[in-house]
């Protein structure tokens, strides 16, 4: 239950508000479990959880979803302190009506994916590829201008890829006016900034010569230029492609809301295939919850098929037939070493050149070292901990000096832990 919280001060706030006197005409009927909380106001809060969901409502103010006194509420039916009833309160009544009335009208919709105009369709998609080229082109003309002028002279400041960025937006060309606002951050990253923008720099002019040759390509690498520059694929296409059986171990969630539109990466391993995947999960609100699969934590399995997006190699995916419920599940074995974690990374590379970062399982030590933490395996080899945004001494506490499973992602900065296995329990960092 503690698992849904947004963050830790929801988790701590949750457990003392479980074990307050100010709960009244709590009960539990079916899936549905509901309560009044006493708060700071005249009245108290409504509360209603919908556990086939996860689903969540409160009459409280607070922004954070579930908030503390959805999960409070969970936690006194997880205890066996919510007494079971024939009927609902009106007040849980009324959501629950509502709720699947909405999900009824939202069934019956009329279906918008049928056979379209083909002629259309191809006109549109040739329309926004002179689009997307025309943008490039100009593109790279600036491109030439900054290193024609020196980086020196933009001293790689905030802003300064701006325009241009938003003239991507304008060509339909948004995974490339992505890439090119987070250029502000480099020119104040310390020491070596010069070298890490030219290499940016250096990375969009490349995805430029792909693109004027996406003809060309082999599909798989044209598939992958295609998803850098932002063009996007259906779901329903994706889905109808053949998918992958296996047993999937979340290994690791990760939050960005920091984003643009904040996103929740769910990374998966089979247990079978050894194969990573990843789940993308977009919520404007930054809650997550309206997705099915919002809800999985580290430690849980599923017994899905994958479908992934076409590219090489296929990471990100879809989930589709489902054949049981998830469950938890032990720690996952084959947790390999540093020098195979290198050579994983440059094989994906050799795949997709403009890959930003990869799942990792890896088993090793964290150990500290001058200017932050590294993290050794068996054979003395070490690389860096990226430790901004999760909780480090967590991680050193799990891990007590021993060798410990650790699932993150790999990138040029470093290792980001995500979860670490005490035993066969999961914990997400």
């Amino acid at each position: 239950m503690l698992a849904l919280a947004p963050d830790p001060a929801s988790q701590q706030a949750a457990a003392r508000l479980a074990g307050s006197p100010g709960w009244s005409q709590t009960g539990a009927a079916g899936d549905v479990v509901w309560g009044l909380c006493a708060g700071s106001g005249q009245h108290p809060y409504q509360t209603v959880t919908d556990l086939s969901g996860p689903a969540y409502t409160c009459s409280c103010p607070s922004r954070k979803f579930p908030c503390k006194h959805a999960l409070a509420l969970l936690l006194r039916w997880a205890e066996g302190t919510v007494p079971e009833e024939t009927a609902r309160a009106d007040f849980a009544e009324s959501w629950v009506t509502a709720r699947r009335a909405r999900a009824a009208v939202a069934a019956q919709a009329p279906d918008r994916t049928g056979p379209k105009d083909q002629k259309a369709a191809a006109r549109r998609a040739e329309q926004r590829e002179t689009r997307v080229a025309a943008g490039l082109a100009e593109l790279e003309t600036w491109l030439r201008d900054q290193v024609r002028a020196g980086l020196s002279s933009t001293g790689g400041g905030y802003g300064h890829a701006e325009r241009v960025a938003a003239r991507m937006v304008d060509a339909q060309a948004p995974g490339v006016a992505a890439v090119l606002r987070g250029l502000g951050g480099i020119g104040s990253s310390g020491e070596g900034w010069p070298e890490r923008l030219l290499g940016a720099y250096a990375q969009l002019h490349l995805l430029i010569r792909a693109h004027d040759q996406l003809d060309s390509l082999p599909p798989d690498l044209a598939a992958v230029v295609r998803s850098h520059v932002g063009y996007t694929v259906a779901r329903q296409e994706v889905l109808a492609g053949p998918g992958v059986a296996d047993r999937w171990l979340v290994i690791g969630v990760r939050d960005m809301l920091d984003a643009t539109v904040p996103v929740r990466r769910i990374l998966l391993r089979g247990r079978d295939t050894g194969r990573f995947g990843l789940l993308l999960i977009f919520d404007p609100r930054g809650s997550f919850a309206q997705d099915p699969d919002g809800w999985l934590v580290p430690g849980i399995e599923l017994d899905v098929d994958l479908h992934f997006y076409p590219g090489q190699p296929g990471l990100r995916a879809l989930v589709g037939e489902r054949r049981h419920e998830p469950v938890p599940a032990p720690a996952p074995d084959g947790a390999g070493d540093i020098a195979g974690l290198l050579a994983d990374w440059a094989g994906v590379l050799a795949g997709d050149p403009w890959l930003g970062s990869w799942p990792v399982l890896v088993a090793g030590t964290p150990v500290p070292a001058e200017g932050g933490w590294r993290f050794a395996d068996r054979s003395g080899l070490l690389v860096p901990l990226v430790t901004a945004g999760i909780d480090y001494m967590l991680l050193l506490a799990v891990s007590g000096g021993a060798p410990v499973t650790l699932a993150g992602e790999w990138s040029p900065e470093g290792l980001r832990p995500l979860t670490a296995w005490h035993g066969h329990q999961a914990v997400r960092l």
